[in-house]
């Protein structure tokens, strides 16, 4: 479609296309065989796209890692999600804070004031905790598109921790400016 168009805007100012590695000829026999040569690479273009998707989904399937960001707690070994010793207590006390109470945005004071850092090693702010407190692959789900396997990563969290979180969340989500209130 695109070819058509952009050959099209070309040929109305006056320029010439001229393939490099066929020889197509400007005769209508040149013109049945560039529109099957398009088709066929449209054709392979959506083929391999369905092969990749496969391959991803199969993958999934096996609860290797597709790519992506790695969230905090977990690293990548032999394709597995597998728990990193060194960030998993973050993302243990994180969750133990919230559920005890303490707002996001203490928990990133006390974080920075520590030194520890996000998985792209930025300062933590209220925005890293909106993805980690929803993850479920915390809990030990691993989910991609449609997937989703109960037990495909080892759990960082206890359900109930994760449960208590996600209770604390909605009900705080109720009142958004709370916090903001000079008076209750």
């Amino acid at each position: 479609y695109d070819t058509a168009i952009y050959k099209n805007k070309l040929k109305k100012n006056g320029v010439r296309v001229v393939s490099a590695t066929e020889n197509i000829a400007d005769s209508p026999e040149g013109i049945i065989l560039e529109s099957v040569l398009e088709g066929m690479a449209e054709f392979y273009s959506k083929e391999l796209s369905q092969k990749v998707s496969r391959g991803m989904n199969e993958t999934a399937l096996k609860c290797n890692s597709c790519g992506g960001k790695i969230p905090l707690g977990y690293k990548i070994k032999n394709k597995k999600f597998v728990v990193d010793e060194v960030t998993a207590p973050i993302v243990v006390e994180a969750f133990e804070r919230y559920a005890n109470g303490e707002t996001i945005t203490k928990i990133c004071e006390i974080f920075n004031d520590r030194g520890f850092r996000t998985t792209n090693g930025a300062k933590f702010n209220r925005s890293s905790f909106r993805g980690m407190f929803h993850n479920e692959r915390y809990i030990g789900v691993y989910k991609y598109k449609d997937i989703k396997i109960e037990g495909g990563v080892p759990a960082i969290i206890s359900k109930e921790t994760f449960d208590m979180v996600q209770k604390r969340l909605k009900m705080n989500a109720y009142a958004p400016a709370k916090n903001k209130a000079k008076v209750e």
